[in-house]
């Protein structure tokens, strides 16, 4: 299981999803161009010293993402009309999401093999990107038993 974020936006989500990622022990794909340097002083502070355990890896550009991480691909969308909820879940899954402020194009849309959302209250548009990291982690690792152990 990984987290793939799609030409991130805004350094201190970007944090926060490395921190949730170190935590849980998944890794995390990082799609360039992002709309921050990585060595961003609001990435590392919303990180803090998880940072050191998080595991992620920069891609080019979308091309070099998927010639590395050819697996199932799971798009966090407001798009979508299936919950994920709805998903079995598969321990190699790559879970994406897009930027904040344009989501993906229509071509990422397309590569897709699922595209899902989290269901909200009608009046609500989307959730905080990371929040919506979390969330959807945390069933895809539930379903599949990857929540680490604990000793």
């Amino acid at each position: 299981m990984r987290l793939a974020l799609f030409q991130p936006d805004i350094p201190q989500n970007t944090g926060a999803i490395l921190r949730l990622a170190g935590c849980l022990g998944v890794g995390v794909d990082i799609i360039e161009p992002c709309g921050f340097f990585l060595d961003d002083r609001r990435l590392r502070r919303a990180g803090l010293d998880y940072l050191a355990i998080a595991s992620f890896e920069r891609h080019r550009d979308w091309a070099a993402f998927r010639a590395a991480r050819p697996q199932r691909l799971v798009l966090l969308t407001t798009q979508a009309t299936r919950s994920h909820l709805e998903v079995d879940y598969r321990p190699d899954d790559l879970l994406l999401l897009g930027r904040e402020s344009a989501g993906v194009p229509e071509a990422v849309h397309e590569a897709a093999d699922a595209r899902i959302r989290i269901p909200l209250v009608a009046a609500a548009r989307s959730l905080n990107l990371a929040t919506a990291a979390a969330l959807v982690l945390g069933e895809a690792l539930r379903q599949t038993e990857g929540f680490p152990v604990q000793p």
